[in-house]
């Protein structure tokens, strides 16, 4: 059965998603020997800090954001200084949804963030290695796994599991994913479904990228990294941590 959608069919696929993580990880060694030479030798990094302090700088960040008293208004001025490299104190791993825009939200500027997205914020394996990447050699040190209020792709699993609804194209696939968050609060009143279902699937990615990805994996149970959940309420901006 597939560890990360649940569905006994995908097993088939392990081999090529096997392959394309190993090649997603040797891009990322050859991108990393580019990024080695521009870091300057013997000075600590930007982002070398503490997990709960990245966490604690994007919920400052966001409750700037909340107030409507953003300080990350012109990036024209850190455009030179990124020039030669990265330090991201956090990655996203996101929703598609064009109403939720992390370096907004967490009010970042450009080259704070390391943000991936996709439809439902799943765990998928291109973006799994971005996160590697990102953890490993970009030395990032927290990873954020962020839904949203009104998330139509959990909509969509809903409708699927409850309905019986057909999906057109590559959907169904991005469904599987989601489906198995959906069962756990299956039992939910319809009136809390939704937000219960998208609560439950930022937890599912949140353990999927605590137990799918051995680099992701060692680093927090070293405590290098913390990997946490969080629910972007598209009314008011604020995002609360689950």
């Amino acid at each position: 059965m597939c560890k990360v959608c649940g569905n006994p069919e995908h097993e088939l696929n392990g081999r090529r998603q096997f392959l394309r993580r190993t090649l997603a990880g040797v891009a990322a060694l050859t991108l990393t020997r580019a990024y080695a030479e521009q870091a300057p030798a013997g000075v600590a990094a930007p982002n070398a800090i503490a997990p709960k302090v990245a966490l604690q700088r994007l919920l400052d960040g966001n409750a700037r954001y909340v107030s409507a008293a953003p300080v990350c208004t012109d990036s024209r001025g850190a455009r030179a200084t990124l020039v030669n490299g990265q330090y991201p104190i956090a990655a996203v791993l996101g929703c598609a949804d064009s109403r939720v825009a992390p370096e907004l939200a967490f009010d970042q500027g450009p080259g704070d963030l390391f943000v991936t997205r996709v439809a439902g914020n799943v765990v998928a394996d291109e973006l799994l290695a971005s996160l590697e990447y990102g953890v490993q050699f970009l030395g990032l040190p927290l990873v954020m796994v962020l839904g949203h209020s009104g998330c139509g792709a959990v909509s969509a699993a809903i409708k699927v599991i409850k309905d019986g609804a057909q999906l057109p194209g590559h959907l169904p696939a991005l469904i599987e994913a989601i489906k198995p968050a959906v069962r756990a609060v299956n039992d939910t009143p319809p009136a809390g479904l939704l937000d219960a279902a998208i609560a439950a699937n930022v937890q599912r990615q949140v353990g999927l990228l605590k137990t799918e990805s051995a680099i992701l994996g060692e680093y927090f149970k070293a405590g290098k990294i913390d990997i946490v959940g969080a629910v972007y309420a598209l009314d008011t901006g604020k995002v609360t941590l689950l």
